[in-house]
């Protein structure tokens, strides 16, 4: 079987710095457009490791992505979103990145290409076969999540991975592979392009379906978010006032009580 690297291969479009600003946003703009189809291609897919994820996470499992270079600072994006948005603990969704913390901001030279550091990075965490490890890499080809699977394969953790090219040496290893493939890029070999997009595509579905599913959803609102600042308690006031007949005042007293929505809601309907 040959593996190609189609989002490496050169797009249709030539000698962009001809372009005027028009032109390159607007082209930009009509490469952007074909990544939501890519993704709805994946559905079935991405149901498969959510069903997954949920069953795990209530035998009290956690999910772990791992990811170098945009790939890695993307699965720590979505990780880091999750306790604010849903109100969980800030461990239950780990992002793990090549090279640690510092390449967040910058490149670490070398990072993605060490096979066998994500396990070290995951054992950090006493990972174990009740969690979940998602590999993120748009190539496919990132010897740094290879590997990392490959150790979670052999220690009998559920594997799953995120790329943007068909039949990945990435996609082989994972038991759960999930496929978005959505071309060259408009700059060749761009991945923080639409394959960035994508993968952020199916990040954000991955962890608001998980969560709906435990619960962490009310009708469409959160219920569980953390109130870390004044935007936000004006929020959830107004979630209370739509779900009790409280007034603005009663219902920010009941918040301010009871730290959130939920029990807000709750303690008022339990009366």
């Amino acid at each position: 079987m040959t593996f190609t690297k189609t989002t490496e291969q050169s797009s249709k479009y030539e000698l962009l710095e001809k372009m005027s600003v028009q032109e390159l946003l607007s082209n930009i703009n009509q490469e952007d457009k074909t990544v939501p189809l890519a993704v709805e291609k994946a559905l079935p897919q991405i149901e498969n490791l959510v069903t997954e994820i949920v069953a795990k996470m209530k035998l009290g499992g956690r999910l772990f992505y791992i990811g170098a270079g945009t790939s890695g600072r993307l699965g720590i994006l979505d990780a880091s979103e999750c306790p604010p948005t849903f109100g969980v603990p800030f461990d239950l969704v780990i992002g793990i990145i090549a090279g640690g913390d510092t390449a967040i901001r910058r490149a670490v030279e070398n990072a993605e290409d060490n096979a066998t550091q994500a396990w070290i990075d995951l054992k950090t965490f006493n990972v174990n076969e009740n969690d979940v490890v998602v590999g993120i890499a748009a190539s496919g080809t990132t010897p740094y999540v290879i590997g990392g699977l490959q150790a979670c394969n052999e220690n009998n953790i559920i594997t799953a991975s995120i790329s943007c090219n068909a039949g990945s040496p990435l996609s082989q290893t994972a038991k759960f592979p999930i496929e978005v493939v959505v071309g060259p890029e408009f700059v060749t070999g761009s991945s923080r392009m639409k394959a960035g997009t994508a993968q952020k595509l199916v990040l954000n579905m991955i962890t608001t379906a998980t969560m709906i599913q435990l619960g962490k959803v009310k009708g469409n609102k959160m219920v569980d978010m953390q109130l870390s600042n004044s935007k936000l308690v004006d929020r959830g006031v107004k979630m209370i006032m739509g779900e009790i007949p409280v007034s603005y005042d009663e219902a920010a007293e009941l918040l301010n009580k009871y730290g959130s929505v939920r029990k807000a809601v709750d303690f008022y309907q339990s009366k």
